[in-house]
This record gives structure tokens, C-alpha cells and sequence, in this order.
């Protein structure tokens, strides 16, 4: 039994608010890409074939070529100054600015971190941070506007998990998908109207382009697809836009499966050949500008609709650590706090 005379406990009270989101490797070297992609395409709810199946395969064939790729890619954009990649500097600027909005508000009753699904800083790391603190209750906030199993589950499944090697668990609770939440479809509007204002002239279409998955995932239950269309048709209202403005498409497809269509850079360049010459492209399914926006839109996409054909391409970047956006997620944090603060 521990000495009562000297066993002391963190006085408990404190309300914790853990942002997720999905990883980043800690460098672009080989092993650093290895370890980041090996633990990324390892999660079943990534890629769901059979470990005997997938492994082999992962392991002796994709673990051996995509590091070097992929970390080409990631050298290409990494923030030198700071070590870390553009999702990082990111998520540590969005953290910053929700701990700050909601200090004025509730003081140091709250508490404010993050962690991300893959790599560092992992989510167990940062629930037993919390706890130490004096957290007896968790919010857990999966920063991805739209329910997917490979984003916002599999997150979850990383803080239950964490959760269940706690000798005294806290109370917990998870934020559910805010894809139609009115204050992230005004900040989403907000940043398009901008975007268009600063450009001097005026895209032919808007393109809103989501992380693909496969179709098999959305036939299973999956609300992704519904999530994401439903995003663009709240966004082309709040705008005021026609139909004819503004499409949804797919993009980063992997593996041999069919996925949701159409894929964005294959619609791009279909629209670049009927004669849809001016186009910008935004990212409403990510809170961050990472990899996935940084290169493979602002240098893949962009290279299929000018190949095509295409003459002006725009990126509009994410919300990242605007103003606008940094109040929305706090009014979901707010709404998801309730009967938790006095």
C-alpha cells in the first residue's frame, strides 16, 4: 500500500479537450516514413484485408519503395524552421488558439491538447498527460468535419484504447461529426468568397475535394458519402451558388478496389476538356493543409487540368488556424461540453 504520508494525487476537477488528428512521420528519412506508413496502412480500418493477405505484401513490397516517394514528397513542404511537417505546425497553432479562446471563458478549468492517430504525439501519451493533470473528464475531438471509419473511428478506437489501460478511467465522451455544423459551413463560405475576391477573376467551378474511400466501405454503413455531399449542398446554399458552380469529387485512391467517384483528378481534366477552362479547388474534409492538399492537389491535380487542357487552377487552403474556423470548432467543443462546467 502506498504511504499515505507521501502518496499524494493531482487534485481532480479539471475538464480535458483532446484534438485529434491523423499523424505525421517525424521526419522524411526512410525509417521515419517507414514507421509513420507502417502504422498507417497497418490499421485495419484503413485497409481491412486479411493480415496474411495484406502483410506480406505491405511489409516486403509497398514498406520497401513508398518511404522513399512519399518522403520526397514530405521534404518538398516541411516546415525546416520547426522540424515537422506542415500538419504539425498547424494542429499546434489550432491548439494554442482553442486553449486561449477558451481560457477567457471557463479559466484553467480546461485544459487543451492534442495527438495524432499515427505517430508522435500519440494518444496515450497525451490521455495520461491529462489524467496526471487532474482530468477526470475527457472530450475527444477527432478533427474531421465528416464520419468516416478510417478517420474518425479509428481515432476513437486509439483513445478507448488508451482509456482501457487506466486503473481509474475518467469520464469521456467523443465529438460527433460537425460536416453541417452552421458555423463551419459559414467559415468554409467565408474563406471561398475571399479566395475568389484576392483572385481578380472568377473560376468557371468549384471543385470540393474529399479524401476518397472505397465504395465497398459506404455499402457496409459507412456515412462518409452522405457526410461529404451534404457539406457541399449546405456550402453551395450558404454561398447562393446553382448547382453548375460547385461539384464534389474524390481524391488519393489506393489499392485495386473501385472508390467513391468521381475521382477529382480524373474530373478535373473531363472538366478542362468541356470547356470548363478556369477552376478552383478546396479541401472540406480536412482542418489542416497536409500532404494530401499540399502536393497531390497543388501538384498532381493541377498537372492533370492543365494537361487537359485547363488554363487558370486555383487552391483555396484549409481553414486551418483562421479566425472563422477556430470559433466553429470551439462552438462544437462549447456544445459538447454542456452539463460538464458550472
Amino acid at each position: 500500500m502506498p504511504d499515505q504520508d507521501t502518496h499524494t494525487a493531482p487534485e481532480p476537477g479539471k475538464i480535458g479537450v483532446l484534438l485529434a488528428n491523423l499523424g505525421t512521420p517525424d521526419g522524411y528519412d526512410y525509417w521515419s516514413m517507414r514507421r509513420y506508413l507502417g502504422e498507417f496502412l497497418s490499421d485495419k480500418r484503413v485497409i481491412d484485408y486479411p493480415s496474411w493477405k495484406w502483410q506480406p505484401l505491405l511489409q516486403l513490397v509497398i514498406l520497401s519503395k513508398r518511404p522513399f516517394t512519399s518522403g520526397v514528397d514530405y521534404k518538398s513542404i516541411w516546415n525546416e524552421a520547426a522540424d515537422e511537417s506542415p500538419l504539425m505546425t498547424i494542429t499546434k497553432a489550432q491548439t494554442a488558439k482553442i486553449a486561449e479562446t477558451l481560457e477567457a471563458v471557463h479559466g484553467d478549468q480546461v485544459m487543451v491538447d492534442f495527438c495524432m492517430r499515427y505517430g508522435n504525439p500519440s494518444t496515450q501519451s497525451k490521455v495520461r498527460q491529462m489524467i496526471d493533470a487532474g482530468c477526470r473528464k475527457i472530450l475527444f475531438f477527432p478533427l474531421y468535419p465528416q464520419y468516416a471509419g478510417a478517420t474518425t473511428a479509428t481515432a476513437n478506437d486509439a483513445f478507448f484504447a488508451a482509456l482501457g489501460v487506466e486503473k481509474w478511467q475518467p469520464t469521456a465522451r467523443t465529438v460527433e461529426a460537425y460536416h453541417a455544423q452552421p458555423a463551419y459551413i459559414d467559415a468554409l463560405a467565408a474563406s471561398i468568397e475571399r479566395a475568389y475576391g484576392d483572385l481578380g477573376w472568377r473560376p468557371d467551378v468549384l471543385v470540393c475535394s474529399y479524401h476518397g474511400m472505397p465504395e465497398r466501405y459506404v455499402a457496409e454503413g459507412d456515412p462518409y458519402y452522405d457526410h461529404c455531399r451534404e457539406t457541399t449542398r449546405l456550402l453551395r446554399l450558404k454561398l447562393g451558388w446553382d448547382d453548375s458552380e460547385i461539384i464534389s469529387t474524390f481524391q488519393s485512391q489506393f489499392g485495386p478496389e473501385e472508390w467513391l467517384k468521381p475521382a477529382t483528378v480524373d474530373e478535373v481534366a473531363r472538366l478542362a476538356q468541356s470547356g470548363k477552362k478556369s477552376m478552383a479547388i478546396c479541401s472540406p474534409a480536412f482542418s489542416a493543409d497536409c500532404i494530401e492538399t499540399l502536393v497531390e492537389i497543388e501538384e498532381e491535380i493541377k498537372e492533370s487540368f492543365e494537361s487537359a487542357g485547363g488554363e487558370r487552377f486555383a487552391y483555396v487552403p484549409c481553414l486551418n488556424d483562421e479566425p472563422a474556423h477556430i470559433s466553429a470548432l470551439c462552438d462544437v467543443i462549447e456544445q459538447n461540453l454542456k452539463g460538464w462546467l458550472g
